[in-house]
């Protein structure tokens, strides 16, 4: 590379160059798993119109079934299912900090495809943290009455909430799977995280940016 930064040395820029090589690897490997997912197969088809709670502009409860999160032209939706089980006072701190930034680029996500929030939590608590987060731009869902954290791997059999991140296609007036984040159950490396939803989070990438990287005890909370 012919560029330079001010004062650094020679070290600093041999160094840099082996990194910026490496850094174009890891640009060209993020294309080629995207490609590869693209080409996967239809998936199942969803068996059942999954029926969920949200409230209206009044804060009336009222019904959506799962076919209805499908705007007009927009075939595509992502479904980010969040930790927040029906007894718990919060969600987990770590999709508090996703759905932060899941908030901000709704607009810009849903000008292409449909994106929504799903929490196990009844609809009115899940609205108040919303309000309390100033999350009014992200579409939440309640799915307390129906079994679809179950069924897409968003619960465990015991109940636990699982931070599960699915997507799917509409085709004709079928629903079909498209991708989940499986990797959230596969083994992860020594020292890390799952990292199943890393590239819809900004948070870790920006600290992966410093000297300090991610560390190894930090995480997000709900309050600073």
């Amino acid at each position: 590379m012919s560029i330079h930064f001010p004062g650094e040395s020679k070290g600093y820029r041999l160094a840099r160059n082996t990194l910026l090589k490496a850094e174009i690897k890891l640009r060209n490997q993020i294309e080629e798993v995207a490609a590869l997912r693209r080409t996967l197969p239809r998936g199942g088809e969803v068996a059942q119109d999954y029926v969920f709670e949200e409230l209206d502009r009044n804060g009336k409860v009222v019904q959506t079934e799962l076919s209805e999160l499908f705007a007009k032209g927009r075939n595509t939706l992502i479904v980010y299912g969040m930790m927040f089980h029906p007894d718990h006072k919060a969600p987990c701190v770590m999709c508090n900090s996703i759905v932060d930034g899941l908030n901000g680029q709704s607009m810009h996500v849903n000008d292409r495809v449909n994106l929504v929030v799903v929490g196990k939590a009844p609809i009115k608590k899940l609205r108040k943290w919303a309000d309390k987060r100033d999350w009014n731009n992200i579409r939440l869902l309640s799915s307390l009455h129906n079994t679809y954290n179950a069924d897409y791997l968003a619960e465990d059999e015991e109940g636990n909430q699982m931070p599960m991140l699915n997507v799917f296609q509409k085709k004709g007036k079928k629903i079909f799977h498209f991708y989940g984040s499986e990797m959230l159950y596969a083994s992860s490396e020594k020292g890390q995280d799952n990292r199943h939803v890393d590239m819809i989070w900004p948070l870790w990438n920006l600290f992966d940016l410093t000297p300090e990287g991610r560390g190894e005890d930090w995480y997000p909370r709900l309050k600073y």
